[in-house]
């Protein structure tokens, strides 16, 4: 049997997302089992974590199984990706060994690694994680690279637990940039569209100008969902037209491709956009919008106080709901059918 992986929700069908949901949601109720006894999970993180680094832990614990947390050039030993490469540099071993290696102790391996910023033709290519998938030998699970799937099905779960309803369709969903003082990912605005899109939602990416338009694959992909679920997708970058009716505004802040590895440059552009911030105003606009980020936020920059600790934001659920999804993820890939 071919070994599944948990990369991108691409890769998995409508249906098959509907029960990982289902799954989830059981897990909420009743969060202890036995799913995981006797397994493992190597954990390997490239950048820092909170959510992730907690809910895995503790999610593979409550279902029986045990995590190792590694630090690739902190406590690991630093990992070579290039295939050819003449290894006289900062990195001590290479992916095909250290996948495999890990293969034979582990029966999972997570992956957290933020791009560069540096060259997004060559980080688009998602080459650490991919490059476990290609050399180890039990499945791998995407933890955050240039899209962030684990938080796609937490966010789902989030929407159909505040509507009442699995079915999303109709619901007026808004993807909006938001300022931020540093370079951050692309990952959660890319797997932003992705979800929403592939739950049939009528969906909007808000943002200032066409530079900040995401990657083709990821509109792609987005057009993709809408023509096989139903649903809508449009660019807008008038802040009130794009508010006004809204059910859900989904806030995050990233980069302008063109710009990307030239922050300076693109640094002056952004702060003209500050005004993009979530606050009372633009949601009063909405039919009762709900409101979540993927968290960590910076608050009266990215979303105001009122907002944040307003009833509408459903970030915290989102954010517990990691826990509930992951655990699975790691469930299913673990015990294949």
């Amino acid at each position: 049997m071919p070994i599944r992986h948990f990369l991108s929700t691409q890769d998995w069908s409508r249906s098959e997302l509907d029960a990982l949901l289902q799954q989830a949601a059981a897990f909420k109720r009743n969060k202890l089992g036995r799913d995981l006894a006797g397994k493992s999970i190597a954990l390997l993180f490239f950048n820092p974590s909170l959510r992730t680094r907690t809910s895995f832990e503790l999610g593979a614990s409550q279902l029986g199984g045990h995590a190792i947390v590694l630090q690739p050039g902190k406590d690991a030993w630093p990992i070579e990706f290039d295939v050819g490469t003449v290894m006289d540099g900062d990195a001590e071993e290479h992916i095909a060994e250290v996948a495999r290696v890990l293969s034979r102790y582990v029966d999972l391996i997570g992956v957290r690694a933020f791009p560069k910023f540096l060259d997004w033709a060559a980080d688009r290519e998602d080459r650490v994680i991919r490059g476990f998938a290609e050399y180890a030998t039990v499945p791998v699970i995407n933890m955050e690279t240039i899209t962030h799937p684990c938080q796609e099905l937490a966010h789902v779960l989030a929407l159909q637990e505040h509507f009442g309803s699995a079915d999303l369709r109709g619901r007026k969903y808004v993807l909006t940039w938001t300022y931020h003082p540093k370079p951050l990912n692309t990952a959660v605005a890319n797997s932003a569209l992705q979800i929403a899109t592939r739950f049939g939602m009528d969906v909007t990416l808000l943002c200032p100008t066409p530079d900040y338009i995401i990657d083709p694959r990821y509109m792609d992909f987005a057009k993709q969902n809408v023509a096989e679920n139903g649903g809508s997708l449009r660019i807008s970058h008038n802040v009130e037209d794009a508010y006004r009716g809204a059910h859900v505004v989904y806030a995050k802040s990233w980069g302008a491709l063109p710009y990307f590895g030239r922050w300076e440059q693109e640094k002056p552009i952004r702060d003209k956009y500050k005004n993009f911030i979530v606050d009372e105003a633009k949601m009063a606009l909405t039919d009762n919008a709900v409101f979540s980020h993927c968290l960590p936020l910076r608050r009266n920059v990215k979303a105001t106080d009122a907002v944040m600790d307003s009833p509408a934001c459903i970030a915290i659920d989102e954010a517990e709901n990691r826990l509930h999804v992951q655990k699975v993820i790691m469930a299913t890939l673990a015990n294949p059918s």
